[in-house]
């Protein structure tokens, strides 16, 4: 990827507020919509304005700049523990690849002959599995060619299989640490599903976990002792047996999520506009990294 030479003049923190016992930094801001968090191996966080297809990188210490890359425009990204980097990209209906060199491959774009809707989340699980979601929001209903809403696993071949074809539409996806454990929220229900993935990568027994969750869930993580955190109304925290154990509010409502910083233990929240970094205590749960 390629950076252009301009830097934002973000502030590392432009905002602080406390919140108990953690503290919200704003990072970056002026954006339509901000979305597609993921913490990189090289110690950076990637993010892109959804609306814009604009994507940026936020370096501690350093603040943030714009880059340029096939990547751009993502509403959900993640590496494997090879480096590459994949991207869903709503607007061109796919699931992309890139690699360290730069060379982008097409990961899913059609299922049963049909395009997809509108690629969401997605993760890889170590052994090079790949979960993502399909849903379509707004405008993008208008061109559907699918009659459902779907939860997709491209096997280690890249043979495309339908998870789950679901009436509402799922949106944020994560895989548990052990990768035995596959979590999607609902965002029109208003749930959390967990799925059990074999050691084959094929997932099965479809439950709802976490139920009446406030707004509409988007991004979900999961930290290493398999808290569920969910951003929705606010960033909402629930435990392996779904009950709610924290709240996180930030000044804007968050559509997504990722752990960082070199210990892990930093979330990082697209919230509309903003993106937010906030210091939890916990380590993130680290299914891609080797």
């Amino acid at each position: 990827m390629m950076l252009r030479v301009a830097l934002f003049c973000f502030a590392a923190v432009l905002v602080a507020q406390q919140i108990g016992e953690i503290t919200v930094e704003k990072i970056a801001d002026g954006m339509i919509f901000a979305e597609g968090p993921v913490w990189s191996m090289e110690d950076f966080l990637l993010f892109s304005d959804n609306v814009t297809g604009q994507q940026r990188k936020y370096i501690p210490g350093k603040g943030v700049s714009d880059v340029s890359g096939p990547a751009s425009g993502a509403s959900g990204s993640t590496y494997d523990n090879k480096g590459s980097l994949y991207s869903c990209q709503p607007h061109e209906r796919r699931v992309v690849r890139i690699d360290k060199k730069g060379k982008m491959d097409i990961v899913a774009e059609r299922f049963e002959g049909k395009r997809l809707n509108a690629p969401n989340d997605i993760v890889v699980r170590r052994d090079g599995n790949i979960y993502f979601t399909d849903p379509a929001f707004g405008a993008q209903q208008d061109s559907q060619e699918l009659d459902f809403y779907g939860v997709y696993h491209v096997t280690t071949r890249g043979v495309v299989e339908a998870v789950a074809r679901w009436k509402t539409r799922p949106n944020g996806i994560a895989l548990s640490e052990n990768g035995r454990m596959l979590y999607v929220s609902d965002a029109d229900s208003q749930t959390v599903h967990a799925f059990d993935l074999a050691g084959n990568g094929t997932a099965s027994n479809d439950r709802i976990v976490v139920s009446k969750i406030p707004g509409a869930p988007g991004g979900i993580r999961l930290d290493e002792s398999d808290n569920l955190f969910v951003a929705a109304k606010s960033v909402f925290v629930y435990s392996p047996k779904g009950e709610l154990i924290r709240t996180i509010q930030l000044p804007e409502t968050p559509s997504n999520l990722a752990f960082g910083d070199p210990d892990f233990r930093t979330l990082y929240v697209t919230a509309r506009t903003s993106v937010y970094r906030v210091r939890v205590g916990v380590k993130g749960a680290v299914s891609y990294f080797p």
